[in-house]
């Protein structure tokens, strides 16, 4: 393990992260998921999809991964029914509870910055959240993949159960991949 790596934190995010992590994500997104969706997909998605979901950051399920004090990925789980989206959402978001026990947690929001993609960030997030899931008494994950996420997800012991097609407010279509984990 490189002393790079070793100096990583991994802790709660709170409200004070918000800003930061929105830069992170419009950096992560706008140079990771070149290749997989094209711009037209990229600018609304940040329109109109990815972003912070600060209901995960007050509920105390979002995680931020830091290395000497930068921002470098982020990620977290949700008791709650929405499944997907930053806080820009609007309409298929539900603040509702899923049942330990009976409904998966979900997996959700995911961003690594890109000088720091394989390295290890997304595994030890997914850990920790699925480690916290389970001390809240879930025993089973979804999660909605992005196209360029979907690899990561599949190593780590999820499958694929569908493909997904999320249709923005302005009409554009963006590919994902609903999967589970028992």
């Amino acid at each position: 393990m490189s002393s790079e790596t070793s100096d990583l934190v991994v802790r709660l995010a709170t409200v004070e992260d918000v800003s930061r992590l929105e830069q992170l994500v419009e950096l992560s997104i706008r140079q990771l998921a070149a290749g997989y969706y094209d711009d037209r997909q990229i600018e609304s998605s940040l329109q109109h999809l990815y972003g912070v979901d600060t209901q995960l950051v007050r509920d105390g399920t979002y995680y931020v991964v830091e290395c000497q004090r930068q921002v470098v990925g982020c990620g977290g789980w949700s008791r709650r029914l929405t499944p997907f989206g930053g806080d820009n959402v609007g309409a298929i978001r539900d603040a509702g509870l899923r049942t330990p026990g009976q409904d998966p947690a979900v997996i959700r929001a995911f961003f690594v910055h890109p000088d720091w993609t394989r390295r290890g960030l997304g595994r030890k997030i997914l850990e920790t959240c699925e480690k916290a899931a389970q001390q809240a008494g879930y025993d089973r994950f979804e999660l909605t993949a992005t196209l360029m996420g979907r690899a990561l997800y599949a190593a780590c012991g999820y499958r694929e159960i569908r493909p997904v097609d999320i249709t923005l407010r302005d009409g554009q279509v963006l590919p994902h991949v609903l999967m589970e984990k028992p």
